[in-house]
């Protein structure tokens, strides 16, 4: 019960307001600003005891899934979208080493570049053009001032052998998995499914919605190499983490 209380806290200290963000500075094209695409209007997580697995599930106004930046046309300044659940899971329950930070499921979409490596998302029998596809990356979120949004994805020295990635990572100086879970978009839903052995078979944990907009940097080196410059909106409304797993 305590270490939810420190994560719940930590993550409305950090995120509280932010919907006020406004993307200065960013290759934001469109600004989804005010898109239904990414006004959250319900999110759960169910787990199906048959088939042992959790359905990560984000609803909005619009059409899930249906809006996706614009290239930038370099890796720099790259343009990112997000359907992001944050939650009070420890990064070691998806294969990190431990280290301090919040936990995140998400769901993205840049056509820049192709962060994973090991899945062919378009099914065209190339492995390196399908970052457009919506898929899942967990993530380890930290606050970072430097960017609009307040967050970024931790990073960490190359050389500091302490730190564990999942072997099914893309390679970057970043606490980042691309599992390569089936993402699915229709309607009004964007879900992902996850089997429960590929998280510890944790089944009791809390979480939230997000669907934000974020940025790679690679050139300016006081900025993180993928930050959050905008939040579109928040499930609960003040990032709380009030949601349960279900059943089904």
């Amino acid at each position: 019960m305590k270490q939810l209380q420190l994560r719940t806290g930590l993550w409305a200290s950090l995120l509280l307001g932010l919907l006020s963000c406004q993307g200065q500075h960013t290759n934001e094209s469109p600004n989804f600003k005010d898109s239904d695409d990414f006004k959250i209007i319900g999110t759960t997580v169910e787990h199906d005891t048959d088939l042992q697995q959790l359905i990560f599930s984000i609803s909005v106004k619009g059409k899930a899934g249906a809006s996706v930046p614009e290239k930038a046309g370099q890796m720099d300044g790259a343009p990112v979208l997000g359907y992001v659940f944050p939650t009070n899971l420890s990064p070691e329950d998806v294969g990190f080493s431990k280290t301090e930070g919040i936990l995140a499921l998400a769901l993205t979409s840049h056509p820049d570049f192709d962060d994973t490596p090991l899945w062919d998302e378009n099914t065209n029998s190339i492995f390196d053009d399908d970052g457009i596809v919506w898929h899942p990356h967990w993530v380890v979120l930290v606050k970072d001032e430097r960017v609009a949004g307040g967050l970024s994805v931790k990073q960490f020295d190359k050389a500091d052998t302490s730190v564990k990635l999942p072997p099914t990572n893309p390679g970057m100086p970043m606490f980042m998995d691309s599992p390569g879970f089936p993402v699915i978009t229709k309607g009004n839903t964007i879900k992902v499914v996850v089997p429960l052995y590929r998280m510890g078979h944790k089944t009791q944990f809390k979480f939230d919605g997000v669907a934000a907009y974020m940025q790679v940097n690679t050139s300016k080196e006081g900025l993180p190499l993928l930050g959050v410059y905008r939040v579109y909106s928040i499930s609960s409304g003040d990032l709380s983490l009030p949601y349960a797993v279900s059943e089904k």
